[in-house]
């Protein structure tokens, strides 16, 4: 098997999601790539559990992609060693009345992490910058002073826009949150095939809606906002990953081991030591407990 190179996936510079590949299997079965996959989030759940008693960060996990990209069920399986306590995954819907009563990052800031927890984003503050940017006039329903019809909508708003997201997420950087985020990049003809299979099996049927196949009329249009996005903020502390993900398996493996390689270069993340008196006595503790 290949061995994976986070470097491969990483934006460093603009980039076009068109000539980007959709697929990977590193030269593996699905299942030598579901044991690999076992292995690192043991790993990853271990550190999760020492980040925990550390106390001092917190890690944000931002996935991103297209209908039907894979999103739950890579979150389902990457995530399955973790302890409950230690992770909150968030799916953002379409904003609430209170939501919109706000500026768009309210929400998301309120949702991040606690110092010692993930935090997962199902769909993200991107969302801001993607639907409503191939529909404008959701973005009416901000009630933004200054904006009263989709033609004040202009570049220079989503310019704007993409700074504030970049200063956003450089300052939860700076006060101690590790930033990962994923595009998951499928094709148009696997979309189409997981569409189907939505459609053709009666356990799916439940996720299948209409306006899937009215958003995929739009698709040349998302993958435009996608590369623009990712192009105006992948930042040297807060980067992008696009992640091939016609091959969900290769994806989860790929997903998980980046941010494994990246979060133990944390080597300040150790669990705390215990206080010198506790320390002292600790063998009176076990005597006692032994007594009983």
């Amino acid at each position: 098997m290949k061995k994976i190179d986070a470097s491969e996936y990483i934006v460093q510079s603009p980039v076009d999601l068109s000539s980007i590949s959709t697929y990977e299997d590193f030269d593996a079965s699905d299942k030598r790539l579901e044991r690999e996959l076992k292995k690192v989030r043991v790993k990853l759940g271990d550190f999760q559990n020492t980040l925990y008693a550390h106390g001092k960060y917190g890690v944000l996990v931002c996935i991103q992609g297209m209908d039907t990209a894979g999103k739950d069920s890579l979150i389902r399986e990457i995530f399955k060693d973790f302890n409950a306590r230690g992770i909150v995954v968030h799916s953002f819907k379409a904003p609430s009345a209170l939501e919109l009563r706000h500026d768009f990052l309210w929400r998301h800031y309120v949702a991040l992490p606690e110092k010692g927890k993930f935090s997962v984003f199902n769909r993200t503050h991107y969302e801001n910058v993607l639907i409503s940017r191939v529909h404008p006039e959701y973005v009416l329903t901000e009630k933004i002073p200054g904006i009263h019809s989709v033609d004040d909508i202009d570049e220079r708003f989503w310019q704007n826009r993409f700074q504030q997201i970049n200063n956003f997420e450089s300052h939860i950087f700076k006060t101690g949150t590790i930033v990962f985020k994923f595009f998951l990049h499928i094709s148009k003809d696997e979309q189409k095939n997981r569409l189907l299979r939505r459609l053709e099996l009666k356990k799916k049927n439940w996720k299948f809606s209409p306006d899937d196949l009215k958003e995929r009329q739009l698709w040349d249009n998302y993958q435009a906002c996608y590369t623009d996005a990712i192009n105006n903020t992948s930042q040297r502390d807060v980067p992008w990953h696009i992640i091939p993900s016609d091959n969900k398996d290769a994806a989860r493996l790929i997903v998980t081991s980046i941010m494994y390689d990246e979060l133990k270069k944390y080597k300040d993340v150790k669990e705390p030591n215990l206080s010198p008196e506790i320390q002292k006595h600790i063998d009176n503790f076990k005597e006692q407990l032994k007594s009983e």
